[in-house]
């Protein structure tokens, strides 16, 4: 997460971080590496460490990821999304209030904040990021960054209404420019998928982008096709960890 600073003030709801919890970090390292240009650091305060950090991710520098090593092997291998919040307790009771459930209340992360876990109505589960000395992306919205969220559900009116009571603002609010969209499970995804959230990087070229994952060990999960936010393919790792590549 970046320094304070970093971006513009940010709405609550407005996505500002994103992890991979993988079983071999040193494999991600290499898998990411590669696709995207990105760069590690270690961990180097317990404060990072404690926040989830294995290795941060880096673009030209600029934090865009975290990959954290699993310390049970029953966890799931995905990439999470975290949305910003200028108070996690009093967001995690509206969610509560709304229908959804609390996974992991709000706890302090040393200095750099404090985060949450929460599932909606439907079951997918997302994080939560109240910024203290770290809020976020250093950079999104570039070639090889966060650019989407995309939330995968059985009922988008249902989804709609949960979220834009929770992020009214950063979703529907005067001048709102939304990087988080909604869409039927069966739109792309077998029915009895369950809701999830789908992360998206930025790619220039999403045909080269998929032959770079199928070089390194990745797989193909759906071609490439046509949504409102730009042409998508989603894919996953070596390790099962599935994201999407956005041409745009």
């Amino acid at each position: 997460m970046a320094e304070n600073g970093a971006f513009e003030k940010r709405r609550e709801g407005v996505p500002c971080w994103v992890d991979a919890h993988l079983s071999d970090v040193e494999a991600g390292k290499r898998f990411y590496g590669e696709l995207f240009g990105w760069t590690f650091q270690d961990a180097e305060t317990e404060e990072e460490a404690a926040a989830g950090e294995s290795v941060r991710a880096c673009l030209d520098g600029e934090p865009v990821a975290a990959l954290v090593r699993k310390t049970d092997g029953r966890m799931p291998t995905v990439w999470s999304v975290y949305f910003h919040t200028p108070d996690a307790a009093a967001l995690t009771a509206r969610i509560r209030a709304g229908g959804g459930q609390v996974v992991t209340p709000p706890h302090p992360v040393g200095d750099l904040g404090s985060a949450a876990l929460a599932a909606d109505p439907d079951g997918a589960v997302f994080g939560l990021w109240q910024p203290g000395r770290r809020t976020g992306f250093g950079r999104r919205g570039a070639p090889g960054a966060f650019a989407w969220a995309e939330l995968y559900t059985r009922d988008t009116e249902a989804a709609n209404a949960f979220y834009g009571d929770l992020f009214h603002d950063a979703l529907f609010g005067p001048d709102a420019s939304p990087d988080f969209g909604r869409a039927r499970v069966s739109d792309v995804f077998p029915a009895e998928m369950p809701p999830h959230f789908l992360v998206h990087f930025l790619v220039e070229d999403v045909a080269a982008g998929l032959a770079t994952v199928a070089r390194l060990g990745g797989r193909v999960r759906v071609p490439p096709f046509e949504a409102s936010y730009g042409r998508v393919a989603v894919v996953s790792d070596g390790q099962g960890a599935s994201f999407a590549l956005l041409q745009r």
